[in-house]
């Protein structure tokens, strides 16, 4: 059975730590499903690992729509959550509620994921009131990249402390299922996750969160531009994969690949009159 968001909200009542991967097709999100963890995202983070952008604004819906499904071909026990791209849900409710209703009609996701606390909270309320479960998402925001300035800690002034704390609390009580807090302070995410009632999923906002929350090719090592500080590298995929590719190249060139064993042979009588 897939996970649900009961399940993960039970999660937190039990002080059972969260796991949650993003994955962009279908060749990873069967492994992140099967490896068992019970969150994947989708994140419109694909606009810069993926598709090479330097930040995640060109990533449009289809693209999201496009890449959601196939996750979700591949994903069979996890809750998946599409990440709702920039300027889909910040227009108007009624805009926020089409799109979101296409992710999960068409896309066949069981969430998706928006920007913002109070400023987003009655958006959150309308599609939770219609049944679409909807995580938040605090601190730093990356579709606000260029409000905040670049990619800088949030709520570090005891005035932006007590504004991330309500933020939180205005998605809670807008019933946000759960809310992904980045790049704030450890010591104030631990404070917010004590505050609401259901779970906080931290990338950058350190051990006191309910969960946590990575872009996959930052811990494989899959991306190189850069190294968040965030982020702990499990694997490091870009040097054997380089490795690999050298390998084959060099063996193309020399004549050493393909062998008999990659090869299929044919009866000869079949080429007699041929030749």
């Amino acid at each position: 059975m897939r996970v649900t968001i009961s399940q993960i909200k039970a999660m937190k009542q039990k002080g059972e730590k969260i796991s949650m991967l993003t994955a962009y097709d279908y060749t990873t999100a069967k492994i992140v499903d099967e490896a068992g963890l019970p969150m994947i995202l989708v994140g419109d983070s694909l606009g810069m690992v993926v598709l090479g952008y330097d930040s995640t604004l060109p990533v449009t819906l289809e693209v999201m729509l496009h890449h959601t499904k196939a996750v979700m071909r591949g994903a069979k026990n996890a809750l998946v959550v599409g990440d709702m791209p920039f300027m889909t849900y910040q227009a108007s409710i009624e805009d926020a509620m089409h799109n979101a209703g296409r992710f999960m009609q068409e896309a066949g996701c069981q969430a998706v994921k928006l920007e913002g606390g109070v400023t987003v909270a009655a958006t959150v309320k309308k599609m939770t009131d219609a049944g679409i479960p909807v995580m938040g998402h605090i601190g730093l925001t990356p579709q606000s990249i260029n409000q905040l300035g670049g990619h800088k800690i949030q709520g570090k002034t005891p005035e932006a402390a007590k504004l991330l704390l309500e933020d939180a609390i205005a998605l809670e009580k807008a019933g946000a299922f759960a809310v992904v807090l980045e790049t704030v302070p450890a010591p104030l995410a631990a404070l917010i996750s004590k505050k609401i009632s259901i779970p906080t999923i931290g990338i950058g906002a350190g051990a006191g969160c309910d969960g946590q929350v990575q872009v996959i090719h930052d811990i494989l090592g899959s991306f190189t531009d850069y190294v968040p500080k965030h982020t702990k590298r499990y694997a490091t995929i870009a040097d054997i994969t380089a490795k690999a590719v050298a390998q084959y190249h060099a063996e193309v060139k020399s004549g050493a690949f393909p062998t008999d064993a990659q090869s299929f042979p044919l009866d000869k009588a079949v080429l007699a009159g041929l030749e």
